[in-house]
């Protein structure tokens, strides 16, 4: 299968070094920018080059020989870029974390008959598709709640934290605001609020806040109750909110010394020259999902939990690996013929799919990501 990824990131590089392994797949990469891609150059991958991606009209180019597309793009990019790979009738595995809702797109992928495979990161991604699962496994599901993060190994002041991912996207989290469901009912809560203290064996006391993580999960899940939060070390969010209040992420500009300028835009620059985590940082990423219903007259809860760390015999980052590999288990589900349907595919519709399911998490497992499950039945 002819594959181009589009963005060689962090992430976009563990996806292209990942499918360039498997024969059933002839893999490209293009980004604008010269780094990313020597690196690329220098483990093997020889299908590379520069581009400015921000141009709609170029992509159209860039994909037309492919038949699969993988989104890596950053966010503000993700949504128009899916909707012109769909347009130009690619198939599309697809990790950005847009704003738009990728449904809207339904009608489109469904008429050019094709397959997106949206979301599909470590979480939104991995996760949609563990809760995908635990829905099958109750006869009447209840609730579901999501804690995700990635995480620096290394404690630095004042932020605590680092990301493998494009500053805007991590500005972006901590402003747009969370949906959740509760008792059947949609609610909107600020991004940042809700603060709670989790503990997890062998890492200690997280923190967990409100971010807009569960994004198609309203729509495909019968869970009348959902929540997502992020994790991170306690302190950073805090942090993040004074920020925030002080007008540091505020998109109107500001007039200083007779030059416009957009705070938000400005402390994007400071914080990624602070935040980005550097080749040979190491990080970890840690994710807990329960699930709890019915099923026979019981109550049920089935609980996910995943700890990955750096690997450092490949210098890949765990947030790259989580994120990555699902992506690429997902594109190759889809070689292989186990994705069946056209149109948007949510990751948790591949839960839904046991068959589909298993093959995912067999490759994660044969790439070092483990997931332990548990499951724990009352009586009514």
């Amino acid at each position: 299968m002819k594959t181009i990824i589009l963005g060689a990131g962090l992430v976009g590089r563990a996806i292209a070094l990942d499918l360039a392994t498997d024969k059933r797949f002839t893999v490209s990469a293009v980004d604008l920018r010269k780094e990313p891609l020597e690196e690329l150059r220098e483990k093997g991958l020889t299908s590379i080059w520069q581009q400015d991606l921000a141009n709609l009209e170029g992509i159209k180019k860039v994909i037309r020989p492919y038949d699969l597309v993988i989104n890596a793009l950053p966010g503000a990019m993700g949504f128009p870029v899916l909707q012109t790979c769909l347009k130009e009738s690619k198939n599309v595995v697809d990790i950005t974390f847009s704003s738009e809702n990728p449904l809207e797109l339904d009608s489109l992928a469904r008429e050019k008959e094709v397959t997106a495979i949206v979301d599909c990161g470590v979480a939104p991604g991995l996760s949609n598709i563990l809760a995908g699962y635990a829905s099958t496994k109750m006869d009447m599901p209840e609730s579901l709640t999501i804690y995700v993060g990635g995480l620096p190994v290394v404690r630095n002041w004042p932020f605590e934290y680092k990301t493998v991912f494009s500053p805007a996207d991590l500005v972006e989290e901590y402003l747009r605001p969370a949906r959740y469901r509760e008792n059947g009912q949609l609610v909107i809560r600020e991004a940042l609020s809700d603060p709670e203290l989790i503990d997890f064996e062998g890492l200690g006391t997280l923190e967990a806040f409100n971010t807009d993580g569960l994004r198609t999960l309203l729509t495909t899940l019968p869970f009348p109750s959902m929540r997502e939060k992020t994790l991170r070390y306690p302190g950073h969010r805090e942090k993040m909110a004074v920020l925030k209040a002080a007008g540091f992420f505020d998109s109107e500009p500001v007039v200083v010394d007779g030059q416009e300028i957009i705070p938000r835009a400005l402390a994007t620059q400071l914080l990624f020259s602070r935040l980005k985590l550097r080749p040979g940082e190491e990080d970890l990423t840690v994710m807990r999902i329960v699930a709890a219903g019915k099923k026979e007259g019981r109550t049920v809860q089935l609980s996910f939990e995943l700890i990955d760390r750096f690997d450092r015999a490949t210098g890949i980052h765990s947030m790259a690996r989580t994120t990555g590999y699902t992506a690429t288990m997902a594109a190759r589900a889809l070689a292989e013929g186990l994705v069946k349907r056209t149109g948007i595919v949510p990751p948790e519709l591949l839960g839904l799919d046991e068959d589909c399911l298993k093959f995912i998490l067999h490759g994660l497992e044969e790439r070092g990501i483990k997931i332990r499950v548990a499951t724990n039945y009352n009586h009514a």
